[in-house]
């Protein structure tokens, strides 16, 4: 079974398991020089984001920063390597974390990312990012634990480093064959795109709406959709304890959604969403508080402890004109990014 970074909880695939992390890493600025000019190469015309030199140097960054951090569990050795959803989810679990356990991490064990594939698209413009679709050490390389580590890095100008804005552990068999081109760049899926049964745009907002109402129904049964709901309502009927949850759209910067086209004619998205759930005690009753909840926490917990998460979601969008089954969410990592006690 994989385990993932400290810091996160939530269904990484299928089955769920809890898991997070920490990352990024450094690029340099790509330029070319004409009639004495500087520009940014590929500001305006379509060209891959990276080569895999710097995809591979990259991810190096991002595995090396990750360790000296989970290592000390100090956030500010990675804070430059993560941004988005995963930067958020990260940096409070390691911040959790040194409150914690103050001398550093004892179990640590240093990860490592290998059989990387890099899915590399081709687009104009910033923000440039790639896909690494990488085996780690934190799994059984046979059978059905085997997982492999899904990042998205990200980066928004020729002076800024390489950020992981998204991570995903999926199955081995559960990444996609993307499609690419004669030269292997991949397609990246603009926000808006009509290609898709729902445009990358959408699906935050639909998502937080799907799991506060049921509606709208194009999402697949499954542990993130069907499932999650179920759990959710059955924790919100505990004696004794009245539990509300609010879900909310997380789709801008950083946190904004990005896709690549499949040979299938649909897409792998990657987005965002904020949920809070509001944990109400009965008279005479107080809310658990975990040491790690605890650690993120302003206020004291008298009849109410209110924790923000921020979820990120892997789906696989299927082509437009499909009528049912539209978007399956394939992974979930989530986390507790503050908590409020009253």
């Amino acid at each position: 079974m994989a385990t993932g970074p400290a810091g996160a909880t939530g269904r990484a695939r299928g089955g769920g398991r809890a898991r997070g992390l920490a990352a990024v890493t450094a690029a340099t600025a790509l330029a070319l020089t004409a009639s004495g000019c500087v520009t940014v190469h590929g500001e305006l015309e379509v060209v891959p984001t990276a080569t895999k030199a710097e995809a591979a140097e990259a991810l190096a960054a991002f595995t090396d920063a990750y360790n000296k951090a989970d290592k000390a569990f100090d956030p500010a050795l990675d804070a430059g390597r993560v941004t988005g959803a995963l930067g958020a989810i990260n940096q409070a679990g390691l911040k959790s974390r040194s409150i914690t356990t103050p001398g550093g991490n004892p179990a640590h064990r240093p990860l490592q990312l290998t059989d990387a594939r890099y899915v590399i698209p081709k687009k104009a413009g910033w923000p440039r990012w790639f896909v690494a679709d990488t085996d780690s050490n934190r799994d059984t390389d046979r059978g059905t634990d085997d997982d492999r580590w899904v990042l998205v890095f990200v980066r928004n100008g020729p002076e800024q480093l390489w950020e992981v804005a998204y991570l995903q552990i999926l199955s081995a068999g559960g990444v996609p064959v993307f499609k690419t081109d004669a030269d292997g760049w991949a397609e990246p899926v603009e926000p808006d795109s009509a290609a898709l049964a729902v445009a990358p745009k959408n699906l935050s907002e639909e998502y937080t709406s799907y799991l506060q109402t049921g509606r709208p129904d194009h999402f697949a049964a499954g542990p993130h959709t069907t499932v999650w709901r179920q759990e959710r309502a059955k924790v919100a009927k505990r004696p004794g304890l009245a539990t509300q949850y609010v879900d909310q759209p997380l789709d801008t910067g950083d946190y904004a959604p990005l896709g690549l086209m499949t040979r299938d004619g649909g897409a792998l998205v990657f987005f965002s969403t904020r949920f809070y759930d509001r944990q109400v005690a009965a008279q005479g009753y107080r809310p658990k508080v975990s040491p790690e909840v605890r650690a993120l926490m302003t206020g004291e917990v008298r009849s109410t402890l209110t924790k923000e998460w921020v979820s990120s979601q892997a789906a696989l969008v299927k082509p437009a004109g499909t009528q049912s089954g539209q978007v399956t969410v394939v992974g979930r990592l989530q986390g507790v990014t503050s908590a409020t006690g009253s």
